[in-house]
């Protein structure tokens, strides 16, 4: 339910759904009180109203449904008063002019509207236009079961919904598939079966080799670990994975986030034979179709779970076409790469965290402890004048006024970091499934969905935030402490106040954070599977424009000419031993190497052997730079190798491949 808003100073966690219980009055009136815009002042009156916000969501005036057990491991109000204080921080210098007001509004959504959005934000625009296009049908050809009754179920909602509004006629989707039901069926991919951890069952062929100490991605906490750690496949979809459904009855009432760093499990990827694809390994291109078949699969793994996709349509705000703060993140990348091509963040955000990395990250409280909201404004306004023309003075920026340029940032994009569409069905699942490794699939799905901008930047962020815990000896600033100041920063707009519902989405967005520092290796990997049917997409598409090819008389008949023209003819392939590539290597001084693969060889010793053969012919540029062995073409645009792929398996999968060693895009 949508509010009028009253006082453009209150704020709203965009992490919730806009569905709102009634409000309750007392506490409404503490929050969105009036705050005196002086410095010292203000922040004691900040304070003591932090206490009483979190007083009211523990006292008796809660509904039951949010009451606290003394019994329970949970958090209390002394955890989430970094929380709190973090708002009233945040709507101070709202009101005292610092930051400008935007207001993201969220559009109602008529019905099957959300549908017709949803097919083609997955590529599949001709399920609505009734066009045959070759994308469209190479996408549907890779679709795994549960996938493939996504889409269908989607379809026909969508179809349904359109005859009964008697817009237009909506073509039967057997003059489209061609098929005697009323609904689309799709040719899906089969999966092996496993059990409902995605670990294989016995019996089955391993796809993991053996654990050696460099072998996989280890991602869980550095003290007080818990004794089990649990294993990550991303070898079958995560829906595939789910074969019973977790239980979600009490949940959101009885269940609270443990604050303690050992509460969260320790989990390991294990690597294929194919190794681990991080998403600045594969081509744009590529990422397009990843981010196609990440939205699929989202929603076929909440389908899965018994869980509802919700969705936020959000109006966009234009925002500022020059400058750096409240500018969108494409605007400024493509200034900044006038002037560093190829930098895939923000300059002004680079140096901020460059500043805090240099000299703030033993400061105790960094990040909590506010800056001067003086001094804050002053350094935004030269900083806006200064910083490109390189006269700006950064020795004379404090460390905590550095952090408060960071979160201003953060919180002037006209689109949210972590863009927020589906951010309410994540916090749903967080709410109802207390399995963490379904929520973290679910996360790494959600990761996969960001634009280019929006993915590189967070992961810049959460980068540096995992520096920051990692001081925790010295700036006294835990995983929990930090999860709590980001989050409001991250996921709290301008325009709306807060109710009891959405300020008690707090905890959980906090907890959202805390997923993204401790597991953010895992989740800016691309899951194998989904490379799979990359590969599968590309390989339809190829044998679709042969096929129009063969129907073309004219191209025919161009070939047969050009066929006898030629004076002798090329080499087949065939005369190319089998296991053998040829591996180019431009950069160096000797170019390329035939090289027989056996089954242990690996990337890098590929890369190991060129480097041995070039040590002393090869310039001193091309000696310090991290050289990589890149796939190219065939049934993949793009891929840089994981060192420890196995290259015998990756030729097999794509023998008509180039392989060629350069540097690895940064």
């Amino acid at each position: 339910m949508t509010m009028e808003m009253k006082d453009s100073g209150s704020v709203v966690l965009t992490a919730y759904h806009p569905h709102s219980p009634a409000r309750i009055p007392g506490m409404e009136q503490s929050f969105v009180q009036d705050v005196p815009p002086s410095h010292s002042p203000g922040s004691r009156k900040s304070f003591s109203r932090c206490r009483r916000i979190n007083r009211m969501l523990s006292n008796e005036s809660v509904p039951p449904a949010f009451s606290r057990s003394n019994s329970q491991a949970s958090m209390d109000s002394t955890s989430m008063e970094d929380f709190w204080c973090e708002v009233e921080s945040i709507k101070e210098s709202r009101e005292d002019g610092s930051e400008e007001a935007m207001l993201l509004e969220f559009k109602p959504a008529d019905e099957g509207e959300l549908e017709a959005e949803w097919l083609q934000d997955v590529g599949l625009s001709t399920l609505i236009s009734g066009a045959e296009e070759e994308d469209g049908q190479a996408l549907l050809s890779t679709l795994t079961r549960t996938q493939a009754a996504a889409v269908q179920k989607r379809y026909n909602t969508y179809t349904q919904t359109l005859r009964k509004k008697n817009k237009h006629t909506v073509r039967d989707v057997r003059d489209i598939f061609g098929t005697n039901d009323s609904s689309p069926t799709f040719e899906t991919v089969p999966v092996s079966p496993v059990s409902s951890n995605g670990i294989q069952l016995p019996g089955q062929k391993p796809v993991w080799k053996s654990v050696s100490s460099k072998s996989c991605l280890d991602c869980g906490t550095d003290k007080g670990s818990p004794s089990i750690t649990e294993e990550l496949s991303y070898e079958v979809s995560f829906s595939e994975s789910i074969t019973v459904l977790p239980k979600t009855q009490e949940w959101p009432k009885n269940q609270r986030f443990k604050k303690e760093d050992s509460a969260l499990p320790k989990f390991i990827v294990r690597k294929s034979r194919f190794g681990l694809t991080e998403v600045g390994d594969l081509s744009p291109e590529d990422m397009k179709k990843i981010r196609y078949l990440s939205l699929i699969e989202l929603t076929a793994f909440y389908d899965a779970l018994g869980v509802e996709l919700k969705r936020n349509r959000v109006e966009r705000v234009r925002g500022r076409e020059n400058g750096l703060f409240g500018v969108p993140l494409t605007v400024l990348l493509e200034n900044d790469q006038k002037k560093v091509p190829g930098i895939k963040v923000p300059l002004i955000f680079q140096k901020l965290l460059l500043k805090l990395e240099e000299t703030g990250l033993e400061t105790e409280g960094i990040l909590r402890v506010p800056g001067s909201a003086s001094r804050v404004k002053n350094l935004h306004q030269e900083l806006e004048a200064k910083f490109y023309e390189d006269t700006f003075d950064w020795d004379q920026v404090r460390n905590n006024d550095a952090a408060g340029l960071l979160k201003m940032f953060i919180r002037e994009l006209p689109s949210p970091l972590f863009t927020v569409e589906y951010l309410p069905a994540f916090i749903t699942l967080v709410e109802k499934i207390s399995k963490i490794k379904l929520q973290l699939q679910a996360l790494h799905l959600l990761i996969m969905l960001m634009p280019e901008a929006n993915r590189d930047t967070a992961k810049a962020f959460l980068q540096f935030l995992k520096k920051v815990v990692a001081n925790e000896g010295k700036n006294k600033m835990n995983l929990w402490n930090v999860s709590m100041i980001v989050a409001p920063n991250l996921f709290i707009y301008k325009g709306k106040r807060a109710n009891q519902q959405e300020m008690q989405a707090a905890a959980t967005t906090a907890h959202i954070v805390r997923l993204l520092i401790r597991y953010q290796d895992i989740l800016w990997t691309v899951p194998s599977f989904l490379i799979s049917q990359v590969r599968k997409m590309n390989e339809a598409a190829m044998n679709n424009s042969k096929r129009q090819l063969m129907f073309d008389k004219g191209v025919r008949k161009l070939l047969r000419r050009k066929t006898m023209e030629r004076e002798r003819p090329e080499r087949p392939e065939s005369d190319i031993p089998e296991g053998v590539i040829r591996v180019y290597a431009p950069l160096h001084s000797k170019v390329s190497m035939a090289i027989q693969l056996n089954s242990q060889t690996k990337a890098k010793d590929i890369l190991a052997r060129f480097h041995c053969e070039n040590s002393h012919g090869s310039s001193q540029n091309v000696r310090g730079q991290i050289q990589s062995l890149h796939e190219i073409g065939g049934n993949i645009g793009q891929h840089c190798l994981d060192p420890d792929a196995f290259m015998l398996d990756v030729y097999r999968a794509n023998p008509q491949a180039e392989w060629v060693i350069k540097p690895k895009a940064s």
